[in-house]
């Protein structure tokens, strides 16, 4: 509960029309993505980053917990004010692109940022901002950062990080902090950027970002292969890379999901498949084109492929990518209950992967559906359950627990997308060691020695 003191006070940095302590917007910003919900004790809208950095050191002054949040997208309750506090709301005022450089292939950007308007804005004039998380149309470029946001594209071009040269950032006490440069090498100091990044909110409040940009492909096309198994369609992944095929996106359909959005949207798709992939390419001549749609085709039929379909239009590509854009909305037929995680390994323990989820699912009778970026090694996994049966519900939980396990032991990460945030923090230490956490636990502090920013996130 904030003091009338520490309400009149932030109202004097922002004014009484950027602070707020009303049940509605307290309500509004209590939830997301995960559906739970903590309701703050008032949400404020900085206007600039002289405002955060008053904002910051009057917090930290009055040790009052801040959250930093921008479109409240996330699926791990990252910015989600689960010990009380304000929640810090980038998307109203600080939602700018500052610049899109042409001759160094950069744009700089404020947090609040849609990424789907960056990406807009930049291929307008011939470039490209390859990393597009599913929530694209809506999620913040803050967000991404702070999440380290992946997407459909990273089997060729990577994630955010990799798109990430510079940040401005303002820590608790007020500071500001610029890290990295507009440079492509920069060698000089600690790499406090890529700390930053991920950090989920914990660290400091991002104010701006500057991002690399490359020339948008001329030309690109899509394919679908049908697999017998999850198990020959996982190996055509990697093969594929091994053939010298790079593929913009490569994401896979189990035989559940495909059941699914067959019976959900009847779309004429094979419901005694195994797998799909669906993948795309993309290049500038129409030799490269031809030269990585006959290595896929070459390539997936020696692993099993009975089809190799490829779209010959915008149209025919839509139709080949709406089952995977659906996947997601047509596992309601499995349970009315889903725990959806994205856990990634290298992309050659797939194949042992897929295989020891379905050995989860049976141990504990439930259905798993998987689909997701087998490009890049990352699944997104449903254990799809009823959260009014608590047996039943205890025991998806359980699967979760060994499906984590089954990720670490492969030598992949308990998240390739969605962070850690509240809901995975308690498995961190299946994925790390003491001395590990330990360190964590003191970057957090040399930053926020007075543990106001997003505290306790990653269980840290």
């Amino acid at each position: 509960m904030l003091s009338n003191e520490s309400i009149i006070g932030l109202k004097n940095i922002v004014g009484g029309e950027n602070f707020f302590t009303d049940k509605a917007h307290k309500l509004a910003y209590s939830y997301d993505a995960t559906r739970l919900t903590y309701e703050p004790d008032g949400v404020i809208f900085p206007r600039d980053e002289k405002d955060v950095q008053e904002i910051l050191k009057f917090c930290d002054d009055n040790k009052i917990v801040i959250i930093p949040r921008g479109a409240g997208s996330g699926f791990t309750g990252g910015a989600l004010p689960a010990h009380g506090g304000i929640i810090m709301g980038m998307e109203k005022h600080m939602n700018k692109i500052l610049e899109i450089d042409h001759e160094n292939l950069i744009a700089r950007v404020q947090p609040g940022v849609v990424n789907m308007d960056l990406q807009r804005a930049v291929e307008e004039v011939g470039l490209f901002y390859p990393p597009d998380p599913a929530s694209q149309d809506y999620s913040t470029l803050g967000g991404n950062v702070s999440e380290n946001a992946g997407g459909m594209r990273a089997a060729k071009y990577g994630i955010t990080k990799d798109f990430v040269l510079a940040l401005r950032a303002v820590i608790p006490n007020g500071e500001v902090i610029r890290a990295g440069k507009k440079t492509i090498k920069d060698v000089a100091g600690y790499n406090v950027a890529g700390i930053m990044i991920a950090s989920e909110g914990t660290l400091g409040v991002i104010t701006e970002i500057t991002l690399k940009l490359i020339p948008k492909p001329k030309l690109s096309a899509t394919a679908m292969g049908i697999f017998p198994s999850v198990e020959a369609a996982m190996n055509a992944t990697y093969k594929t890379f091994a053939a010298g095929v790079t593929p913009v996106a490569m994401e896979f359909l189990d035989n559940l999901t495909i059941r699914a959005v067959e019976k959900t949207f009847n779309k004429g798709l094979p419901q005694e498949a195994g797998a799909i992939l669906v993948t795309e390419v993309d290049g500038n001549l129409q030799e490269e084109m031809d030269f990585q749609l006959e290595a896929l085709e070459r390539v997936f039929k020696e692993n099993g492929s009975s089809e190799f379909r490829k779209a010959s239009n915008k149209e025919e590509s839509n139709e080949i990518w709406f089952a995977r854009r659906n996947a997601s909305p047509s596992l309601k037929i499995y349970g009315s209950t889903k725990l959806n995680e994205d856990i990634t390994v290298p992309r050659s323990k797939l194949p042992e992967l897929l295989k020891e989820i379905d050995e989860i699912g049976k141990k504990y009778d439930h259905q798993i559906p998987c689909f997701g970026h087998t490009g890049d090694g990352n699944v997104h996994v449903n254990v799809m359950t009823d959260k009014n049966d608590g047996v039943k519900y205890l025991n998806a939980e359980k699967a979760i627990i060994d499906i984590f396990a089954a990720a670490v032991k492969l030598e992949g990460t308990l998240s390739g997308e969605h962070g850690i945030g509240l809901t995975k923090a308690p498995f961190m230490e299946m994925a790390f060691t003491d001395g590990e956490m330990d360190l964590f636990k003191t970057i957090k502090k040399a930053f926020d020695p007075n543990n106001i920013l997003n505290p306790f996130k990653m269980g840290i």
